[in-house]
C-alpha cells in the first residue's frame, strides 16, 4: 500500500494537519470569553496545525508544506460549499432533531469569515514555512526549538490579526478595541500553547527519525 515508511509518515501528518485545519475553520465563528478577553474557539486546534507544519517542513521540505497548505485551503472551501448546500436543503418538519434555524446559526458563517479564515491560513502558513527554513539554513540540524518557535511567533501573530480583521472587524461585528484585544488574546493563547507543545516537536522528531531509520526500503538501497 505504501512503498516506504516515509510515505506513511507523510499521510499521517497530512491527516492530522487537514483535520485540525478544517475543524478550526468550522468552529471559528464562536467567540468565547477568557476572563475579560474575547477570542474565537477556533484557535484551539491551531497549535496542532503549526506543530504538524514544522514536522512536515522538517522531513518533506518547503514544497511539501506549501502544496499541503493549498490543498487544505481547497478542502476548506469544499467544506464550506457542502455546508452551504446543507443549509439550502430544508429540514424535515417535525422529524429532524435539528431545525433549519439552529443549523444555520451554527454553520451559516458569513462570507467574511470564510474569506478571513482562508486568507489568514494561507498567509500564516507561507510565512511560517519561510521563516522555518531561513532559521534552519542558519542553524543546520540543531536548535529545532528555535526554528519551530521562531516561525510560530511571527506566523501566528499574522494569523490572529488577519482572520479577526477580515471576519469580524471589517464587517462591523466588533469594534476596534475588541478587535485588538481579541487578536492579542488569541495570539497569546496560541503562542503559549505552541511553546508548551515544543517538547512534542522533539518527541515527534525523535519518533519519526527512528521510524524512518529502520525503513526496509531505505536499508535495501
Amino acid at each position: 500500500m505504501f512503498k516506504t515508511r516515509k510515505d506513511l509518515v507523510f499521510v499521517i501528518l497530512c491527516g492530522i494537519f487537514i483535520t485540525n485545519a478544517v475543524v478550526a475553520e468550522l468552529i471559528g465563528g464562536k467567540l468565547i470569553e477568557i476572563g475579560p478577553f474575547v477570542m474565537s474557539i477556533g484557535i484551539i486546534p491551531w497549535p496542532i496545525v503549526f506543530l504538524t507544519t514544522d514536522l512536515i517542513n522538517e522531513y518533506f521540505g518547503k514544497q511539501g508544506v506549501q502544496k499541503l497548505s493549498f490543498i487544505t485551503a481547497g478542502l476548506i472551501v469544499y467544506a464550506f460549499i457542502l455546508l452551504f448546500v446543507a443549509i439550502s436543503v430544508p429540514a424535515a418538519k417535525g422529524i429532524s432533531p435539528v431545525s433549519d434555524e439552529a443549523f444555520t446559526a451554527v454553520f451559516g458563517q458569513s462570507m467574511w469569515i470564510i474569506v478571513g479564515s482562508i486568507a489568514a491560513f494561507l498567509l500564516s502558513q507561507l510565512i511560517d514555512v519561510t521563516i522555518f527554513n531561513f532559521v534552519k539554513s542558519k542553524t543546520g540540524g540543531s536548535k529545532i526549538w528555535l526554528r519551530s518557535t521562531g516561525s510560530t511567533v511571527i506566523s501566528q501573530l499574522i494569523d490572529s490579526f488577519v482572520v479577526l480583521g477580515i471576519a469580524f472587524y471589517l464587517p462591523g461585528k466588533i469594534d476596534f478595541d475588541t478587535f485588538i484585544s481579541s487578536a492579542l488574546t488569541g495570539y497569546t493563547f496560541k503562542l503559549s500553547l505552541a511553546i508548551l507543545l515544543t517538547p512534542l516537536i522533539y518527541l515527534g522528531h525523535y519518533a519519526i527519525s527512528n521510524y524512518l531509520k529502520n525503513d526496509p526500503a531505505r536499508l535495501s538501497q
